[in-house]
């Protein structure tokens, strides 16, 4: 069987590079397939509603300014943008092809360029500089590669190689391997490409052979966090001292993780851990809290568990999602020590002290037998985001580009007093199979990457842009048709002009507003 998967990646691979321009030759991604019957543009322009109470998260100092140094914007992992986005006013939807390899995670160098690392099934990852007007690449530089670890992952699925890389304060990449090294890459001026700043090997803790990086973040000392896929591995490098601590889980973590001032939280394939720092500079854990799950592999997740990267929220919470069925948004308390709350009881109301649980709601989200997500919640203030990734499917098995993943996104609330959550929306309609979604809380618009059914069997993908106070629909606008404009769990990112960049397996589509 490996053999013959191996054989189909080839086979799309090279269909994918014939439809390719030459190299150094600017172009549009190609259509393929069918010519969609749905409307290029549907909906309305939007007049920005900017979101009131809506969250900043503090800034690390070791990292770039927010919200443009890793996937998820900043350390809580909120996927929200204080700046603008699309409103839909007379829409541009430029692409251009590109080499292979898909840029998932997209930030910004000190030059104002769009740089990116771009893992590929086929080739090693590729470090690289885009244009954010043209969307050309501007240089490249091959990363360390390695063969992939049978671990029962798809290789469509597998986040190593440098998906989550972080920009630091000087807006240099830090680049976690496929060798389990960190790679410092400066961008420099022009098209000179990149500098290796600085290496650091990790392989002494996580062997290349059987286990490999999934993400880096620094905490707000410096200390420089990792974590290892196959084996739950949870390890710190410092960079006064050069040490490496580690301790294992024995749990996959398959997805990034959150930083706040004074403890990282990660959730591993059974459970959400709070982490903090022993005196001797191990990883300590201060809690963890073991969530709902049915044990299966839903269509469109990577492993048996939470599909989520933690988000930390104001006011001391953190957010993921089970996986359960129906599967529930989660939220718990981030305190190291839980407080008591003063409560009345019995007829003379006297009151007594009552120590808060760890969790503090558990709220069904899109209908049993159809509700998986992989990627982050979306969150602002006391509201939550989640999008339903059910039923997506292997791009490169034979007519898995032709499945349509299930619809919704929902919108949940932590009430005011922090004790409870309810469902304030759900988007039914909205089909977005793996994007990371994003939120400009200065236009009020959450944005989407969707697929719709069309009865032309076209394989169209959209840009969509859904009302953060209502959840209705309030734009689509076509982005192209067929394999090579599918993101793949690859993460929207809102420039600081309020341009939507996005990475897909044909090279990188925009959306812009107009004034023509």
């Amino acid at each position: 069987m490996a053999g013959t998967r191996g054989g189909l990646i080839a086979f799309f691979a090279s269909a994918m590079l014939a439809l390719l321009p030459a190299a150094g030759l600017a172009a549009p991604i190609p259509n393929t397939g069918p010519e969609p019957s749905l409307p290029v543009f549907e909906g309305r322009a939007f007049e920005p509603r900017p979101i009131k109470g809506a969250t900043r998260s503090p800034q690390n100092p070791f990292l770039a300014p927010d919200p443009y140094n890793n996937i998820h914007n900043d350390s809580w992992m909120t996927d929200a943008y204080p700046g603008p986005g699309p409103t839909g006013r007379n829409p541009e939807a430029p692409s251009t092809a590109g080499s292979l390899g898909l840029c998932a995670t997209l930030g910004f160098d000190a030059f104002g360029r769009i740089v990116s690392v771009c893992p590929s099934l086929i080739a090693p990852p590729q470090a690289r500089i885009i244009d954010p007007v043209s969307l050309e690449t501007i240089a490249s530089l091959d990363l360390p590669n390695a063969p992939p670890i049978a671990d029962g992952s798809p290789g469509f699925q597998d986040y190593t190689g440098g998906g989550y890389f972080f920009l630091d304060q000087n807006r240099w990449l830090w680049v976690p391997t496929k060798t389990n090294r960190i790679q410092v890459l400066e961008p420099l001026a022009g098209s000179d490409g990149f500098a290796l700043r600085r290496e650091i090997d990790l392989s002494k803790i996580l062997d290349p052979e059987k286990e490999r990086i999934t993400s880096i973040l620094p905490d707000f000392a410096g200390r420089v966090w990792f974590v290892g896929k196959q084996r739950g591995t949870v390890g710190i490098w410092n960079r006064k001292t050069g040490k490496l601590a580690h301790l294992r889980l024995g749990e996959k973590i398959q997805n990034s993780f959150a930083v706040d001032r004074s403890a990282v939280y990660i959730v591993s394939e059974k459970r959400l851990y709070r982490f903090g720092v022993s005196a001797k500079g191990r990883p300590r854990i201060d809690w963890k809290a073991t969530y709902r799950t049915t044990g299966r592999q839903k269509p469109g997740q990577a492993d048996t568990g939470s599909g989520t990267t933690p988000t930390v929220m104001k006011g001391g919470f953190v957010t993921i999602t089970d996986n359960a069925d129906p599967m529930n948004i989660v939220v718990y308390r981030t305190a190291r020590k839980l407080p008591s709350r003063k409560v009345k009881r019995g007829k003379k109301g006297r009151q007594r002290k009552v120590k808060l649980k760890r969790k503090v709601c558990e709220v069904p989200v899109f209908r049993k037998g159809a509700g998986a997500t992989e990627n982050s919640l979306v969150t602002t203030g006391r509201s939550i985001v989640v999008e339903n990734n059910y039923g997506y499917s292997d791009p490169f098995s034979p007519g898995g580009d032709q499945v349509i993943s299930e619809p919704g996104f929902a919108r949940v609330d932590i009430a005011a007093n922090g004790r409870s959550c309810r469902r304030i929306w759900t988007n039914q309609t909205v089909r977005a199979p793996t994007v990371v979604p994003k939120m400009s809380t200065r236009t009020g618009l959450i944005y989407a990457y969707s697929r719709p059914p069309d009865q032309s069997d076209a394989q169209g993908y959209y840009w969509t842009a859904i009302d953060f106070r209502n959840g209705k629909t309030v734009f689509s606008q076509f982005a192209g048709s067929g394999l090579l404009f599918n993101n793949n769990y690859a993460g929207i990112t809102l420039g600081p002009d309020g341009t939507a960049y996005l990475g897909v397996i044909g090279g990188i589509v925009a959306l812009r507003d107009s004034d023509s």
